[in-house]
This record gives structure tokens, C-alpha cells and sequence, in this order.
């Protein structure tokens, strides 16, 4: 086991609404009054600070760390402009973390984004079947089996029956729960589940054979995806989709909140980072699209980002960053080894006060499977290209446009050759794999790849 040596500064996190609150989660907050309905312009897209060494402190103490995403949960949040109240408690935590605010998924859809952030790898470049709710053979090694293999304890709650065992996510967790009573229905989620997760999480984090020494937590909530439901402890913001959906991102932001209230009563929570992320973005009609998946669109991309603990300096850090990027920041806020060939970088010099460097090109995939066409995305500088196969490109500059309302393929050929080989070069590194299974793809193909190296 690893011996740690903690510094004690302890992150003091706010407070985060249900049918039926359990007998120990039972407060209740006054509804908050709805503001003007309306939707913020993204964030400009921030100049590439100079690169600098890594802040000159001594390398942090082994932490643990506990990682919380929300389904669905775009990058338009009170943090960053929006200009409803919908997520008290976390806009509360952005005053001590270093907030993200350009931060990506590396995919639309959960299936391919949660196994690249698991792995530190593309969606691409991992073995995986070729159906809509993917499956993740023996062959892909992901962070809780690195963790797991170093006596570090690892600990998985969710609220979906796609984390059921048998997807391979669940690969190296030593605790892996779901919570009780839901069933699996293909075209919708039916549950609300933000209190049982949350329930759910306290008693995994309650058991001391969980937290008596070092571990990794990972709690995926759910209730902002399909259906949005309102709830009555949340502020009425209307009967719109989207207004349906604020009030699923404030329900849900309000057992998140019970969560960390929790810990941050509790011994270890002084030695531990979070992290707050979702798994996507969510569409309400931008490009005529709902939901999520099928496309790369910046409303299904763009995700907040939230880093807290000690030693972490508080600040925005407008620089773009990637999901490809937390695998290797979790590691060394672990003090664990990076394997060679993780593919992102890790965050942790700028989380200590060094200057934010360039992690661009920013690359987004969306990988065939049985419903998903194939998409890439390559965002550097001002433009983003989308490959959306058989030699068809767009392109758009998102200082301008950040709405990718305008293509500029046609009007910008020079433009496009250049975005065009930083693609192609950035592709041209990833070992690239093809899915497995014999399922129909979405171009009439067959799943004919390989179930690992060899085979």
C-alpha cells in the first residue's frame, strides 16, 4: 500500500430535491424565483497562454479522489452565463476550484465518452462491440484496474442499467452498485434517482473498508437525461423542454450538494480532490437536434469542468481542454504512474498555479456503432472541421459563429486544406481500432474488428 503523506486543507463545499426525501436527507429549501428565460452566448474562445514549468512547489501528496458526472449536463451553466439559478450549490463551489470554462467531451453520446475518460484513450483507438449501448472487453485496461493493481480502493455508484455489469466499465471496481428499483427501457430513462444516488453514495462512502486508505469514487447521476421532469422543490421555470430540463439540472444539483455536505464532515475529505464534469452536452433545437449522440455539435460537446481540493488554486482557466485529459490528472493527483500510452495530458501543473499551456487540437469523435453514424471533430484557434465521412467537411469559426451556424468550407478552401491535415495528422497518430461483433453499422457495414491485440 502506498504510504501518503496528506496535507491537511480541508475543501469546504456547499450544500445542495425529491418526491419522497429519505428520513436523513430531509431538508428542504425554500424555491428560488425563476429568472428571465434566455440562453448566454458561449464563452469566446480564450488566446493560448504562454507555457511555463510547473508552478515551483514540491509535487502534491497522494489525494484521493472523488469524481462526480451528470448526464446530460451542458456547458451553459450560472458559471458561465446562463442566467437562471440552476445549479446553486455548484456555482457555490466554482468560488474554490479551478473552473473550466471550455472544457469537451471526447464524444456525444455516454457509451464512448465515459470509456475514453475511464481510459485516458480515444473512442476510437479502444476494443469495443459494435452496438449503440457498447460493450468494453478484457482487452482495454481502464483507470480503476491501474488503481486497483496498487492497493488504491475503487468505488462505483450509478443510476442507469447500461452500468449493469457486463459493459466492461466496470473493469478493476471493487465496489460497483447501482441503485435499486430501476429497469432498463432502450428509448428513455423513467426514474428519478437523484436522492438514491445520493444514498446511495453516502453508504459506499460510509463503509471504512472504502475510505480507510486511499481510493477513487466515481458516482454518475442521471436525472437531467431524457425524460425532463420537474420537480416541486425546484424553482417553476416553465413547461418548456428546456425549462423541464433547468429543473432536472437544479434537482439534481441539490443531491449532489447533500452529497458533498456529507464529506466534507467526514476524515478523508480533507485529502481528497473533486471533480465535477457530465458525460455530454444536450440539444434544444440547436441544428433542429434534441438530446444528445448522433452528431458533434458544441451544444453536445461542451461540458462544465470543476476541479476542488487542497492545494488546487481557485481560477478560470479559459484555455479548451478535453475529457481525454482527467484520466492522467487523476493519476498524478494520485501519485500513480501515467502509462505511456494515456493520450491526453495531465492538468495538474496548472491546477497548482502554473500557467495554462495549449492542450489544442482538441479532437471529438463519435464512433460508428449500430445507431451512430461516424463523426470527428478538430477544434484549434478560431475554427472547428467536422469529418462526417466519405470526404465530407465542415468548417466554422467558432470567435464568430460559436453557434456553427455558417459553413465555410466552400468560402474558406485554404482555411479547410489547413484544418483538414491538422485532422489527419492528429488521426494518423491514434491506433485506431474497428469494432467487433458482427453488428449492422449505420452505413450498412458489419462490426468485423478485433476483440483485442490479435485477435
Amino acid at each position: 500500500m502506498m504510504q501518503r503523506a496528506f496535507i491537511a486543507l480541508a475543501l469546504l463545499v456547499g450544500t445542495a430535491c425529491s418526491k419522497s426525501p429519505s428520513s436523513d436527507l430531509t431538508e428542504k429549501p425554500a424555491p428560488e424565483k425563476s429568472a428571465t428565460v434566455g440562453v448566454a452566448p458561449p464563452p469566446s474562445s480564450a488566446a493560448t497562454g504562454a507555457p511555463e514549468p510547473r508552478a515551483a512547489e514540491p509535487p502534491p501528496a497522494p489525494r484521493n479522489v472523488l469524481l462526480i458526472t451528470i448526464d446530460s449536463l451542458r456547458a451553459d451553466m450560472p458559471w458561465t452565463g446562463y442566467p437562471r439559478p440552476i445549479a446553486p450549490k455548484l456555482s457555490k463551489l466554482t468560488e474554490r476550484a479551478a473552473v473550466y470554462t471550455n472544457a469537451y467531451s471526447a464524444s456525444s453520446y455516454t457509451a464512448k465518452s465515459v470509456a475514453s475518460f475511464l481510459s485516458g484513450r480515444y473512442p476510437s483507438t479502444l476494443y469495443r462491440d459494435g452496438y449503440f449501448f457498447a460493450k468494453y472487453p478484457a482487452a482495454d485496461t481502464f483507470l480503476a484496474e491501474l488503481l486497483a493493481a496498487r492497493n488504491v480502493r475503487t468505488v462505483g455508484f450509478h443510476a442507469h442499467l447500461y452500468f449493469g455489469k457486463g459493459k466492461g466499465l466496470e473493469q478493476g471496481f471493487d465496489e460497483w452498485r447501482l441503485v435499486p428499483g430501476i429497469t432498463f427501457d432502450p428509448e428513455t430513462d423513467n426514474f428519478v434517482t437523484g436522492e438514491k444516488m445520493t444514498a446511495l453514495g453516502i453508504e459506499l462512502l460510509s463503509d471504512p473498508k472504502n475510505t480507510d486508505h486511499q481510493f477513487f469514487a466515481w458516482g454518475h447521476y442521471m436525472d437531467p437525461h431524457d425524460q425532463y421532469q420537474k420537480h416541486k422543490e425546484s424553482p417553476d421555470f416553465g413547461n418548456k423542454g428546456r425549462d423541464r430540463y433547468d429543473s432536472e439540472v437544479w434537482y439534481s444539483d441539490y443531491w449532489v450538494g447533500k452529497l458533498l455536505s456529507w464529506a466534507e464532515a467526514k476524515p478523508w475529505w480533507k485529502n481528497t480532490v473533486l471533480i465535477v464534469s457530465a458525460d455530454h452536452g444536450e440539444a434544444f433545437g440547436e441544428h433542429a437536434m434534441y438530446k444528445h449522440a448522433f452528431e458533434v455539435w458544441e451544444a453536445l460537446t461542451r461540458v462544465p469542468l470543476l476541479i476542488a481540493g487542497p492545494g488546487i488554486k481557485p481560477r478560470r482557466i479559459e484555455q479548451r481542454r478535453s475529457h481525454i485529459d482527467l484520466a492522467p490528472t487523476i493519476l498524478e493527483l494520485m501519485g500513480q504512474p501515467v502509462p505511456a500510452d494515456f493520450q491526453g495530458k495531465s492538468l495538474v501543473p496548472e491546477l497548482l498555479g502554473a500557467t495554462p499551456e495549449s492542450h489544442e487540437p482538441i479532437l471529438v469523435e463519435l464512433t460508428e456503432d449500430s445507431h451512430n453514424p461516424f463523426r470527428r471533430a478538430l477544434i484549434a484557434g478560431n475554427h472547428k472541421i467536422i469529418d462526417f465521412g466519405r470526404s465530407k467537411y465542415q468548417l466554422y469559426d467558432l470567435s464568430r459563429d460559436p453557434g456553427e451556424l455558417t459553413d465555410l468550407a466552400k468560402e474558406q478552401p485554404e482555411e479547410l486544406s489547413r484544418m483538414r491535415k491538422l485532422l489527419d495528422d492528429k488521426v494518423a497518430l491514434l491506433p485506431v481500432v474497428e469494432p467487433y461483433g458482427g453488428a449492422k453499422l449505420k452505413s450498412g457495414s458489419s462490426a468485423r474488428g478485433p476483440v483485442g491485440p490479435g485477435k
